[in-house]
């Protein structure tokens, strides 16, 4: 493929239209466009995909139908100006293309699909509505499915409204299904039983009642009751003291996975209630067992919410198996001191820093926004807390998926980022921060781009990548310009969407030549401008790839480019 530079096909839209052939078709569209340049280009390139109006770049022209309902100019400016990014879980509040669309456009970059809720089927028509709005919007969106893992409870009582147990008393736990009373009722759960030891806790419905093990016996477990309250039919048991010898992947969660891998666009997989490193080797191989040819594979997302997990060197090696980590701080806050799960926090996002895998922080991020249009300040504080200690996303739950405000939950938080990311504060910590280095050629091509880009003022580090390995570990190096990230495998592009300061791109096939570097670098040209990552033909991009193209993270190569196109570059480029 022959490229024009991306600046010359903007001239040409200036020019009289007898001087080009086919110039008369173009220039009202282009110079309307160029008004604005870098991300104000971009934004109005968005605007005009929303109002179905054409677009034309370099030449190409594209045209989306009218969504049922519009956006306005403000909920689409900020969309593209962002590094930290955004997970928003659907539910019965936000299950339509047109609130789908509004979450998109209000920054959300991933979708949580959660399976403890809902049917296959309606899971089904989810993926096709985001793909819908991915297509439209030509920009790739992650998709997140959330095994539900397993689940603890109590059995039933006599009582239809449970029973009451008072501080100091002993209640039993057994395996015994007859109905329980205010003495004891059945615990459906043996490895629970074999597993606890005089001393370790129960916590039922999230810790409302707290009993410690006081003896134990075959089939049983004898309890005092510590912080009293009602226990009630199916409460859940959490055990944060126990290692249970269960697999954290359910009968239910084994036919969820699989109607996953069936359907096909799942991008992330959510792994819950994982306790050790082998947990995540269980679910690679079922995935891995369902297609052994598959090129690319859902990325395995490991949930910390069991202390298990900060034993020895779990954590680490939790992380070194897995491709991402949410801090999930629900079960986290239940069976850890409430005290202790901030410093977990950022015990985990550290080491996901260190390895270079992306880290969400999860749960309760803008709870009041369910009821309310607006945040508490602590809140607020949370999320941009989460933000400054260096996470890759944030997520909502309830807010987005069953609230009364869900646009305006994502719209919050991309205003928290946003302010986050314009704070001196937080440009010094990315000027500062220095990433653990593995020694290899690829990631020291990648710590140069770094700083070249911050000597030379680059406007964006471009990097082809197939995998994405390169575009992984350009994220981790925190830059302070974007990464284009440019893949021909679209679940790439996808699993990307959730890398911090990546913008993926799928190129199609026949976009450049992969053998020819120069026909690549043009490439970067063009999406680069299309992206409005420059904005004038002087601005300078950092382009790093690997050749043989293909080889995984076998980055080796780095060019300094003028945005101009290879019309204007000297024949050393």
């Amino acid at each position: 493929m022959k490229f024009v530079g991306p600046f010359a096909a903007l001239m040409l839209a200036v020019a009289p239209a007898t001087s080009f052939t086919g110039v008369s078709q173009r220039p009202k569209t282009i110079t309307a466009l160029n008004q604005y340049s870098g991300m104000d280009a971009y934004d109005a390139q968005m605007k005009a995909l929303a109002a179905g109006q054409p677009i034309s770049v370099g030449g190409n022209t594209a045209t989306a139908p009218p969504p049922p309902a519009a956006p306005s100019s403000d909920k689409v400016s900020q969309r593209w100006r962002k590094k930290t990014k955004q997970l928003a879980t659907l539910g019965p509040a936000s299950d339509t293309f047109e609130m789908i669309e509004k979450l998109f456009l209000a920054g959300a970059d991933v979708f949580r699909l959660n399976f403890s809720h809902g049917e296959h089927a309606q899971k089904g028509e989810l993926v096709d509505i985001i793909r819908a709005v991915e297509a439209k919007y030509d920009h790739p969106i992650a998709i997140l499915g959330d095994l539900q893992g397993p689940k603890l409870r109590v059995g039933t009582f006599a009582n239809p409204d449970g029973e009451t147990l008072m501080a100091g008393q002993v209640f039993r736990f057994d395996l015994d299904p007859t109905p329980g009373n205010n003495q004891r009722v059945m615990l459906p759960h043996p490895e629970i039983i074999e597993a606890s030891e005089v001393g370790h806790y129960l916590l039922i419905d999230d810790g409302k009642v707290k009993v410690r093990v006081i003896g134990t016996g075959p089939g049983y477990l004898d309890c005092e009751v510590e912080v009293q309250g009602k226990i009630k039919d199916k409460k859940g048991v959490n055990t944060p003291d126990s290692i249970l010898e269960i697999s954290c992947l359910t009968p239910k969660d084994r036919a969820d996975l699989d109607y996953m891998l069936n359907l096909g666009g799942i991008d992330w997989i959510a792994l819950s209630f994982v306790q050790r490193p082998e947990d995540i080797v269980e679910i690679r191989r079922l995935i891995m067992d369902h297609n052994p040819a598959a090129s690319v594979t859902p990325h395995v997302m490991a949930k910390i919410e069991k202390p298990s997990c900060f034993e020895d060197d779990s954590l680490s090696r939790i992380v070194e198996l897995c491709d991402g980590i949410m801090v999930a701080r629900g079960d986290l806050g239940v069976e850890c001191a409430p005290e202790d799960v901030p410093i977990l926090q950022k015990q985990i996002i550290d080491e996901c820093r260190d390895q270079g895998k992306p880290v969400v922080v999860a749960t309760q991020m803008l709870e009041s926004m369910i009821e309310s249009p607006t945040p508490t300040r602590a809140e607020t504080s949370d999320a941009a807390t989460a933000i400054y200690d260096g996470a890759d996303a944030i997520m909502l739950s309830a807010e987005s998926a069953a609230g009364m405000y869900p646009e305006e939950s994502v719209q919050m938080q991309q205003r928290i980022i946003n302010r986050v990311e314009g704070d001196p504060h937080y440009q010094q910590y990315l000027q500062s921060y220095e990433p653990r280095h593995d020694n290899s050629a690829a990631a020291s091509i990648i710590m140069a781009a770094r700083g070249i880009a911050r000597n030379v003022g680059a406007k964006a580090i471009v990097t082809f990548t197939v995998g994405g390995t390169t575009a992984q570990r350009a994220s981790k190096k925190r830059p302070d310009v974007p990464i284009l990230a440019i893949s021909p495998l679209k679940e790439t592009s996808r699993q990307l969407a959730l890398a911090w300061g990546v913008y993926p791109e799928i190129s199609m096939e026949g976009e450049y030549d992969t053998d020819n570097f120069r026909d690549m670098l043009g490439y970067a040209c063009e999406v680069a401008l299309r992206k409005g990552l420059v904005s004038d033909p002087k601005d300078l991009l950092i382009v790093t790839a690997g050749f043989p193209f293909g080889t995984p993270g076998a980055a080796n190569i780095i060019r300094v480019i003028p945005a101009a196109g290879p019309s204007f570059w000297d024949s050393s480029l």
